[in-house]
C-alpha cells in the first residue's frame, strides 16, 4: 500500500509540474523534454483537461474556405455547387464535409449543368495559377548580358538550325521556326555577332490552304527592315491529315538564311563543342 501511495504521489507531483508548464505556454514536445516523459500515454494523462496554448497551432490558409464549405453543405449544396462558389477542388471539399449529411439527389440534367459550371471554375483557377507561374518565372530572368545572349543563341541554333550531315556536307547558316519569339531571339543573336542585315534572306514556308498573303505580311512585320524576302514555299495540303496548325493564328514557318555563311557556321559548330566540353567539366565538378 505504501508503494502504491508513493507512485500516486509521484504521478500527482509530475502532473502538477506538467500542468504548470502547460499554463506557462509550453508545447507538448517542450514539456516532454523538460520532464523526460517519453511515453505519450503518460504525457496525455499528465495534460488531461489542459487546453493547448495558441502559439503552436499552425494557421492554415484554407481554414476560412473550409468553414464556408461546411456552411454551404449544411444549406444542402452539392460538391459541384460548392466548387462553383468557392473555386476549390472537389477533393478538398470532400475531405472538409464528408461527415455532414448529403443533400437530396438532383435530376441528371441539373447535376450535369452544375458539374459543367464547376469544371469551368476549376479551369479558370488553373489558368490563373498557370499565368501567375509564367509571370513569376519571367521575372526571375531579369536582364541578360551579351555573353548570356551569345551562349543562348549558340544553343538555340544547334537545336533548331540546319547542320552539315555526312550525306549533305554543305556549311551554311539557316534557321527555321514557326514561333516569332524564337525568330526574334535568333535575329538579336545575329546582330550581336555583327552579321549585316544585307546578308539575311527570308522565306515563308506555309500550307497552300492557309491565308498566304496574311502570313507573308505577318512575318514582314516581325522582322522589320532586316534582310529581304524570297519566294514563299507552299506545302501541299492533304485533306486526310488531321492538322492542328490551322486558323487565324497559323502563319507557317519563317526560314532565316545567312548568305556567305560557311565561316560563321564553322564557328557556331566550334562554339557548340566548347559549350559541351564546359558543361561536362562543370557536371564533373558538381558530382564531386
Amino acid at each position: 500500500m505504501t508503494e502504491i501511495t508513493s507512485k500516486y504521489a509521484d504521478f500527482e507531483d509530475l502532473r502538477e509540474r506538467a500542468v504548470a508548464l502547460r499554463r506557462d505556454g509550453l508545447s507538448r514536445r517542450q514539456i516532454r523534454d523538460r520532464l523526460h516523459v517519453d511515453n505519450n500515454d503518460i504525457l496525455n494523462r499528465l495534460l488531461e483537461g489542459e487546453p493547448p496554448p495558441e502559439w503552436p497551432k499552425r494557421p492554415r490558409a484554407k481554414d476560412d474556405m473550409r468553414a464556408k464549405a461546411r456552411e454551404l453543405r449544411l444549406e444542402g449544396k452539392t460538391y459541384d455547387q460548392i466548387q462553383v462558389e468557392l473555386g476549390c477542388s472537389k477533393g478538398s471539399i470532400s475531405l472538409w464535409v464528408r461527415d455532414l449529411p448529403k443533400p437530396p439527389r438532383r435530376s441528371p440534367a441539373e447535376a450535369s449543368a452544375i458539374a459543367r459550371r464547376g469544371w469551368e471554375v476549376t479551369l479558370e483557377r488553373r489558368e490563373t495559377e498557370r499565368q501567375q507561374t509564367k509571370r513569376d518565372a519571367a521575372a526571375e530572368i531579369g536582364s541578360m548580358t551579351e555573353r548570356e545572349l551569345f551562349l543562348l543563341g549558340v544553343g538555340l541554333y544547334w537545336a533548331e538550325g540546319t547542320k552539315a550531315k555526312p550525306h549533305r556536307p554543305q556549311e551554311r547558316v539557316a534557321f527555321i521556326n514557326s514561333d516569332p519569339h524564337m525568330i526574334r531571339v535568333f535575329l538579336a543573336w545575329l546582330r550581336l555577332l555583327k552579321v549585316p542585315s544585307e546578308r539575311l534572306r527570308f522565306h515563308v514556308h506555309i500550307h497552300e490552304s492557309a491565308d498566304v498573303p496574311e502570313a507573308e505580311q505577318f512575318w514582314r512585320q516581325e522582322v522589320g527592315r532586316s534582310g529581304s524576302f524570297g519566294k514563299t514555299t507552299l506545302k501541299k495540303h492533304n485533306p486526310v491529315t488531321n492538322r492542328k496548325n490551322t486558323g487565324e493564328r497559323y502563319h507557317g514557318c519563317l526560314v532565316v538564311r545567312v548568305n556567305k555563311s560557311a565561316e560563321l557556321y564553322r564557328r557556331i559548330e566550334g562554339w557548340w563543342c566548347g559549350i559541351v566540353g564546359a558543361a561536362e567539366r562543370a557536371d564533373q565538378g558538381n558530382r564531386t
